[in-house]
């Protein structure tokens, strides 16, 4: 099956991949180093730092960059379009193989009109520019991965057995039945919606096994919702290494531009809680305490303390939570649910009872053992609560969870997997059907204020990864545990 997905692909010669090649890394046939002359002043550069897919994009349908948008080189609008046109005063005559040459080597186009200066002219053999020429005139029909004619293909790696299975099986339950609805409705663009779910297992080695294999062999067009939270410190770097674009969460690979997450980042989360302890509760600069438990950890918690340093906090280094108590007005945890347990039993071993502000996704499980002690001390963060959940949108995960066979149980799962789905689905209408996972990317970026009707509305941005940017803050009372909002969504200021 995976060697008929393969076989999709387009066939190119050696010609053609050797201006693949050239096109997309600045590298001659003959593995010698290719120079480009930039600007006014011709400044010489060598090639491999200004490709023409820099700015053209692997598609070649140009991206805006600094105020200049590059055209697109799709042959047939170049050689075989509308031909010689007016335009602005300007003659613009049809490429043939020596005007494009002109044009490559010295920014001139075929009506003797002298291109942008922010184009490069590049210094390029004879069989160099013949190996661009003809990889350019078969550019526009080249597909990426997992797009044919009639399909689209979308992957995922969930468990089918672990401790993670249940969660695997909720995720590809909402995921399966999303795209069913979609595709019962005509499918996006005149394509029927393909989901591929391999199971990562259980260690690092079968999940990468898995990644390669869904990303090299069964030919997926993006990534969604992916279960694997062991690959998460390395999925980034696979992802942008082969420009696939993911939409779900990954929060080991924050700050890859291929992950468009959906809901905020931990220390986004957290940082609402801070937000909360200085307007509300009183807390002075230096009444927070960053603690984490488990090595995964450290590098949010640092994330977090950065975040409080710019928000004129000083909460002094983060600690490693060994079963010691904390000092400080308030206690920022970050870790599993039974370390966070036994922090607050610590806590109440040493006499002391600072605020305690957490992630609800971390340590929800923890609540039902608390003392009542701790009750209106304690406050988690919730990127979204029921109370944000609108009519048309609980009527969709309703039917949702009667088609599957769900319940309310892993409700947040449910939510932020159809968060994915529909920000997926968004974003592929809008980049039409000459779909490219450049195009998704920014399609994806171009979102904004998407209603999903369970959630706040939902974003991206050229420098923006996490679909929301902030969180609720809820005061826990015990026993119980029962729930009040205390401080509704506010999204954070953008911060450098």
């Amino acid at each position: 099956m995976f060697a008929s997905h393969a076989a999709l692909a387009l066939e190119l010669t050696e010609q053609e991949q050797a201006g693949k090649r050239l096109y997309r890394e600045g590298v001659s046939s003959s593995d010698a180093q290719l120079m480009a002359r930039v600007g006014a002043s011709d400044i010489s550069v060598p090639a491999s730092v200004l490709p023409c897919a820099s700015c053209h994009g692997n598609d070649g349908r140009g991206r805006a960059e600094g105020g200049v948008r590059p055209p697109s080189l799709d042959w047939q609008r170049l050689a075989l379009g509308q031909g010689e046109r007016e335009a602005n005063g300007r003659r613009y005559p049809a490429y043939a193989e020596a005007s494009l040459a002109r044009a490559v080597g010295q920014g001139i186009d075929p009506a003797g009109n002298r291109l942008d200066p922010a184009m490069p002219r590049f210094e390029l053999t004879l069989a160099d520019q013949r190996n661009l020429t003809a990889y350019l005139k078969r550019l526009g029909q080249e597909r990426d991965p997992g797009v044919e004619e009639h399909v689209l293909r979308l992957g995922t790696l969930l468990p089918a057995s672990g401790p993670l299975a249940e969660a695997g099986r909720v995720v590809r339950a909402v995921l399966e039945d999303g795209l069913a609805q979609l595709n019962q409705q005509g499918g996006l663009h005149g394509r029927r919606l393909e989901l591929v779910v391999l199971d990562p297992g259980q260690t690092p080695a079968s999940a990468e096994q898995a990644l390669e294999r869904l990303l090299d062999d069964t030919q997926v067009f993006a990534l969604i919702a992916p279960l694997a939270p062991m690959l998460d410190a390395r999925l980034g770097s696979a992802l942008e290494q082969r420009g696939v674009p993911l939409v779900g969460s990954s929060p080991g690979s924050v700050g890859s531009a291929q992950i468009f997450d959906p809901l905020p980042s931990l220390p986004e989360q957290l940082q609402s809680l801070a937000g909360f302890a200085r307007d509300r509760l009183g807390l002075g600069p230096d009444g927070l305490r960053v603690i984490y438990a488990g090595s995964e950890q450290a590098a949010p918690a640092e994330a977090l303390r950065q975040r409080l340093l710019a928000a004129g906090w000083t909460p002094g280094p983060v600690q490693v939570f060994a079963g010691q108590a904390v000092e400080g007005e308030g206690v920022v945890f970050l870790g599993r649910a039974q370390a966070f347990g036994e922090l607050a039993q610590a806590q109440q071993a040493a006499g002391r009872k600072p605020y305690l502000f957490a992630a609800s996704s971390q340590v929800a499980g923890a609540l039902a053992g608390l003392s009542a002690d701790w009750s209106q001390r304690l406050f988690l963060a919730y990127p979204f609560t029921p109370q944000d959940w609108t009519e048309q949108g609980r009527a969709a995960l309703n039917g949702l969870r009667q088609r599957q066979g769900l319940d309310g149980r892993q409700a947040a799962l449910q939510v932020s997997t159809r968060c994915a789905l529909l920000l997926m689905a968004e974003a592929l209408r809008q980049v039409g059907r000459d779909a490219s996972r450049e195009q998704l990317v920014r399609a994806l970026e171009g979102l904004h204020d998407l209603d999903t009707g369970l959630t706040p509305a939902l974003g991206f941005g050229p420098g923006r990864r996490q679909g929301l940017a902030g969180a609720h803050v809820v005061a826990v009372t015990l026993p119980g545990p029962q729930f009040q909002t205390v401080a509704a969504y506010k999204p954070l200021p953008l911060t450098p």
